[in-house]
């Protein structure tokens, strides 16, 4: 895949993502889907697979009652780019010893995508 190519996945993954469109997001992956999440260098949830993916991603919507991942820095490698991400959501939901619902949280982070046979093969996600 060209360059275009993974930005044009990439922006249309995150396009579904903020509108908590999860068919539109598991359309643009594949079958054996690889996501994993690291606050620090703790991994705080894997999933193996697009069955997997769409549990985690229910579950996930329920946490948010708006969310929005906007790329401010984007790198390629070959199959593969390395996204700077700012994100902002507002909670939907008190967090246990956490913050509270209505709470707006904005974080900077990055995510790496990996791509093949035109989808994503892997997203990994770093706070």
């Amino acid at each position: 895949m060209d360059n275009a190519d993974m930005k044009d996945l990439i922006d249309r993954y995150l396009v579904a993502y903020n509108s908590f469109d999860i068919d539109g997001m598991l359309s643009l992956v594949s079958q054996d889907m690889r996501f994993e999440n690291y606050s620090g260098d703790q991994l705080t949830a894997a999933t193996s697979g697009i069955d997997e993916l769409r549990q985690l991603a229910e579950q996930s919507r329920s946490l948010f009652s708006e969310r929005q991942q906007r790329v401010t820095g984007l790198e390629f490698g070959r199959d593969f780019a390395a996204a700077t991400i700012a994100f902002r959501g507002r909670l939907a939901a008190d967090i246990p010893d956490g913050p509270s619902a209505g709470i707006l949280l904005d974080l900077q982070g990055k995510s790496e995508f990996w791509f093949g046979d035109g989808q994503i093969t892997k997203i990994v996600d770093r706070s």
